[in-house]
């Protein structure tokens, strides 16, 4: 049989115009042979079947399949073990090659998709996500996406949040449920230690306190998943990667405001008016259908507290979560105590209150309330500047007042520079 170049060559010669004998002549080869090539054409060759050669597994590759004819998931390392006990003298790649060709496939398992009856479930969790904000180009933010998903008409719930603690947690429930304007029966949870804290002798799962209260309050049963059985929240995590890919890249957020103000605008407009991938239905008109069957939300709000201690800076604020909050001019004590509620963050000297702030979003952010620092308001505050006791009243005077006090220490201090 003629190798290819030799076959290239008596058709090039033949297209020249060369005859056969010439052909022959210069290639080397019979006549014969010159014209069996052209009758061929340039046709690749076909050639046969090579005979398999002989292994040194051969004597026991028997053995192998029966033996997965017994037990199929028998591994190739035991396998080699077992045939090394028989007297088999190769290596183990040629053992595992061979494994790999006839050790019957895995049946197939399809996932069983989990649905629940309208006002059954809702799933929470949290994303991480890194940008930089227009207003601190300078600057890479860590921040979380809280999440919500109701479990029959994938209505979505989430807004961006500085972190993953408890108040977050809490809020983030809140401002879900007013959204949804009423209460799932049981919300899923990963096992995030911010709702999950441990597990009891029997293995079931130990629910923070603070998220108990808030359970209870609104009659929700918490419900966390099992251990390293990411599938369970399918219906909170996938959309996650819709999140990032349909709003989040390609653009830009001057703030936390700004972002999340986007996004609702994202939800209303485009997320929960879409044909649901799984469920083939409009997200806002399941939404629609499942609203009746959600828990009622409670006549008295959430007012569950998280106490804290805090030390008053330089400049009369408090540090909570990243943000400053003001107390007001004269406050003695140095050590405050803080409480935080869902919406409020409340600050108390000896046992009273001083003052009282709206929660702060995002980080960075200060508070000053109106009164303080010398800024003018309608709180009225005593000679010491603390928020009068029930029943007390305080004098209000006219910014003249302030500003006659002012020019004359003024005036006092110049007179004891020499």
């Amino acid at each position: 049989m003629l190798k290819g170049r030799d076959v290239l060559m008596i058709h090039d010669l033949h297209r020249q115009g060369l005859s056969i004998q010439e052909i022959a002549r210069r290639s080397g080869h019979d006549r014969k042979t010159v014209r069996k090539y052209l009758k061929a054409g340039l046709e690749p060759p076909v050639y046969g079947p090579r005979a398999p050669r002989p292994s040194i597994l051969d004597p026991y590759k028997g053995y192998i399949g029966g033996r997965f004819s017994a037990t199929p998931g028998l591994t190739a390392s035991r396998l080699l073990r077992e045939i090394r006990a028989l007297g088999y003298a190769g290596g183990a790649t040629t053992v595992k090659d061979f494994v790999r060709q006839v050790r019957p496939a895995p049946p197939t398992v399809f996932e069983r998709r989990f649905e629940t009856p309208p006002g059954q479930q809702a799933q929470v969790d949290f994303a991480h996500f890194r940008l930089w904000f227009t207003d601190e180009p300078s600057r890479a933010r860590v921040i979380w996406l809280f999440s919500m998903v109701l479990g029959f008409s994938r209505y979505l719930f989430a807004r961006f949040v500085p972190g993953q603690g408890l108040d977050e947690v809490v809020r983030g429930h809140l401002a879900a449920f007013d959204d949804f304007g009423g209460v799932p029966r049981q919300i899923l949870y990963d096992r995030m230690k911010t709702a999950v804290i441990g597990e009891d002798a029997d293995g079931r799962a130990i629910f923070n306190a603070t998220l108990v209260d808030l359970a209870c309050h609104h009659g929700f049963t918490p419900k966390a998943c099992k251990p390293y059985r990411a599938k369970t929240k399918g219906k909170v995590e996938r959309p996650f990667r819709y999140i990032r890919q349909d709003f989040f890249e390609g653009r830009s957020f001057h703030n936390l405001d700004d972002l999340n103000r986007q996004l609702r605008d994202w939800l209303d407009q485009v997320a929960n008016r879409r044909v649901h991938g799984t469920t083939g239905r409009v997200v806002a008109e399941a939404f629609a259908e499942e609203t009746p069957a959600l828990l009622a939300l409670p006549a008295i709000p959430f007012r569950s507290v998280l106490k804290l201690e805090r030390r008053i800076t330089k400049d009369g604020m408090v540090s909570i979560g990243g943000n400053l909050y003001s107390v007001p001019d004269g406050t003695r004590r140095r050590p405050v105590e803080v409480q935080v509620l869902a919406k409020e963050l409340r600050i108390l000297e000896a046992g009273r209150r001083i003052a009282v702030h709206p929660v702060l979003a995002g980080r960075g952010r200060r508070s000053l309330l109106p009164g303080h620092r010398g800024t003018p308001g309608t709180h009225g505050l005593d000679k010491d500047g603390h928020l009068p006791r029930p029943g007390e009243t305080v004098r209000q005077r006219p910014l003249e007042h302030y500003e006659q006090v002012g020019r004359a220490l003024a005036r006092l201090h110049s007179r004891r520079i020499p």
